[in-house]
């Protein structure tokens, strides 16, 4: 499977995530649905309060590498 919407991009520019993708992916904490966030290239989980990082267009699902949402 495919992660990405479209290949990794060696100029710096975003990409983007399989919509498909994020039907499966769950937060590890709460297994609650994420939200996209392509600007911040980050998977949210508004009930862990958790931003988990997309590195190249994969997901990085580990706690450790969650950013802890401000707002």
């Amino acid at each position: 499977m495919n992660m990405t919407g479209d290949a990794a991009k060696s100029d710096g520019q975003a990409t983007t995530v399989n919509p498909r993708l994020l039907e499966f992916l769950v937060c590890p904490v709460t297994r609650g649905r994420l939200e996209y966030d392509p600007v911040r290239q980050e998977l949210i989980s508004r009930g862990a309060n958790l931003a988990y990082p997309i590195h190249n267009g994969i997901p990085v699902m580990l706690t450790d590498e969650a950013r802890v949402l401000d707002d």
